[in-house]
């Protein structure tokens, strides 16, 4: 129970990584703030889990990539949880095509929910982390941040950004008791892989050194890890989770 009395806010957290990550996190001692955007239902779900560990969780709509809504969630939050010390900016959308079909639309659209999101939330909380001096702002970044991707150059560059804020963050504010990193998972069997097709999949796994697709939880043990108070020297990192694919 090593994050027993810390708040954590997991963005995207009603389904995939972000709802292993919640998992990972109230087991450690965490309570928890579920964001959504549109599954309720999931979100629910994820917060009875939750209790039954024994911890406290809300889940609350919000679209990260509009400040106002942000900010409207983290004054519900803490008014019924208390200050979040922990941020895991997982939210994330794909509208994945090869760059001479990308519309202008789409380019945004991954930008905003990808990247302005991150900085909504990131800026509305990193305050409140500095004047407590403590905090943990986890980013989750992606393998086509590091290696690019065929049909996905609005998403490798709104998760390219993220390794860019995640290490000038962490100069920012590594004197202040807040520790800013980055993960990047490579191909993890989420509902985000499971619309790519089986044959483009099967390539995937044929090129990963260790032959299969990661899980949600081993991305969300990198969460634990990261969230650990023990891990207060580490900052400015971004740790691979890909199963070889990307060294």
């Amino acid at each position: 129970m090593e994050l027993s009395g810390k708040v954590s806010l997991v963005s995207g957290s009603s389904r995939g990584i972000g709802r292993a990550s919640a998992m990972a996190l109230a087991e450690a001692g965490s309570d928890i703030v579920v964001n959504y955007l549109s599954n309720v239902h999931a979100a629910e779900e994820v917060v009875e889990q939750i209790k039954r560990r024994g911890r406290r969780a809300i889940a609350i709509q919000a679209d990260v990539s509009k400040r106002e809504q942000v900010s409207a969630m983290v004054d519900k939050a803490q008014e019924t949880l208390g200050p979040i010390q922990i941020l895991v900016n997982n939210a994330g959308i794909t509208r994945d095509r090869s760059f001479m079909k990308l519309s202008v639309e789409h380019w945004h659209e991954v930008l905003l929910v990808n990247l302005d999101g991150a900085f909504n939330l990131t800026g509305t909380l990193l305050p409140h982390m500095v004047e407590s001096k403590w905090g943990r702002v986890i980013n989750m970044s992606s393998i086509v941040a590091q290696m690019g991707n065929f049909g996905q150059a609005n998403y490798a560059v709104a998760k390219g950004g993220l390794l860019a804020f995640t290490k000038t963050l962490a100069r920012e504010v590594a004197r202040k008791g807040v520790t800013v990193n980055a993960i990047a998972p490579g191909f993890i069997d989420t509902d985000m892989t499971a619309a790519v097709p089986e044959q483009s999949l099967e390539t995937v796994r044929q090129l990963t050194p260790m032959g299969r697709l990661g899980t949600p939880d081993e991305v969300a043990i990198v969460v634990r890890f990261l969230a650990h108070p023990a891990s207060s020297f580490i900052t400015g990192e971004v740790i691979k989770v890909n199963g070889g694919l990307y060294m």
